[in-house]
């Protein structure tokens, strides 16, 4: 069994200014992850309006999955128009660990 764990660090537009303008652009885009099948939520910069942390997480049997799913998760969120992706941090855990 093989888990990897991503956490996205993201600027968002200068018009959010107001968690509920935070929480317009976060919701979609965890959403948007929820798509492929992983495990996701905002897991830091919770109270800063213009920036926000998604950690995803996937289980597989295999290491190779868990990789094409968190690779093709970071390509969606590079690709999002609307934000700016600062930094990926991605964690491999197999059975040795």
């Amino acid at each position: 069994m093989f888990t990897e764990t991503a956490q996205f660090d993201i600027l968002l537009p200068g018009d959010s200014r107001s968690l509920k303008q935070k929480r317009a652009y976060v919701r979609p885009i965890i959403a948007m992850l929820r798509k492929f099948e992983v495990s996701v939520a905002e897991v830091d910069h919770l109270e800063l309006h213009g920036r926000a942390a998604i950690g995803v997480a996937v289980v597989a049997a295999d290491a190779a999955h868990v990789r094409q799913v968190i690779d093709t998760c970071e390509n969606q969120m590079a690709g999002r128009p609307e934000i700016e992706l600062l930094s990926v941090k991605r964690r491999l855990h197999g059975d040795d660990d």
